[in-house]
């Protein structure tokens, strides 16, 4: 870690109005040169995917790969380990998960639909519930058995593949065995009931790249589902309760 003193806290609190931090000024390319020098030398293996700024002066947000965030002084030789708060309003409003949500939304702007696993009802979705699912974890498979419940209700289930143990596992064929099928909905929905499916592997298959994608979003476990506004809710959920979260 730095040399120089670090500020540890499990939240930053700001009394400044709550922006999205990927819309306020430029990074001055000094601070931007500092803080990755200083960062490198001192979190070896950790990818800096963006610098930006905040409404806090000389403190930037450092993003790392699966949306995690740091902040760091313009000299970089000061950090801070936390989430950034803004209470100027009338509510407690979290400034970093509002820039993941950002994230997330503009993940989900450039799927392209046709490379998920589509559960839509027969009329216009009432409203969309994208999942990044694995196929042999016990929360999808008792998520998989209440799709038709929402689909009766309104909700398009898109499903994006996350293979839990990786690109190199059994799961990871699994799932693009669902993909690289003839009938995808099908199945994916044989292999979450452990019905015998031969394996198929098809080239150019959506299934790395989703991984991947749910690896930027923050996905560490599966289920995990996410709104189109960019909001993530980790782990299962009865039908109930995620038709109140999507407001139906």
């Amino acid at each position: 870690m730095f040399s120089a003193r670090i500020l540890r806290f499990a939240a930053l609190a700001v009394a400044l109005g709550a922006v999205a931090l990927s819309a306020l000024a430029e990074v001055p390319e000094a601070a931007r040169q500092a803080i990755e020098a200083g960062l490198k030398r001192h979190l070896s293996g950790e990818k800096i995917v963006a610098v930006l700024a905040t409404p806090l002066d000389d403190i930037y947000q450092v993003r790392l790969e699966g949306s995690r965030f740091i902040y760091a002084n313009g000299a970089g030789t000061h950090m801070i380990a936390g989430e950034l708060y803004s209470f100027g309003g009338s509510e407690l409003v979290n400034l970093s998960d509002r820039e993941r949500a950002s994230i997330r939304q503009r993940g989900l702007r450039k799927l392209n639909v046709d490379d998920a696993i589509v559960f839509a009802p027969k009329s216009r979705p009432k409203a969309i519930l994208n999942v990044f699912t694995d196929v042999d974890c016990g929360y999808c498979r008792l998520f998989h058995q209440q799709v038709p419940a929402l689909v009766e209700q309104g909700v398009e289930v898109r499903y994006l593949a996350f293979p839990r143990s990786g690109p190199d596992s059994s799961g990871h064929a699994k799932l693009v065995t669902a993909w690289c099928a003839d009938d995808p909905q099908k199945t994916l929905t044989a292999l979450k009931n452990d019905e015998a499916v031969e394996i198929n592997i098809c080239k150019d298959n959506p299934v790395d790249a989703q991984y991947a994608l749910g690896a930027e979003f923050g996905v560490r476990g599966t289920p995990s589902l996410v709104l189109m506004d960019g909001t993530m809710i980790p782990g299962y959920k009865p039908v109930e309760e995620l038709l109140v979260l999507l407001g139906l």
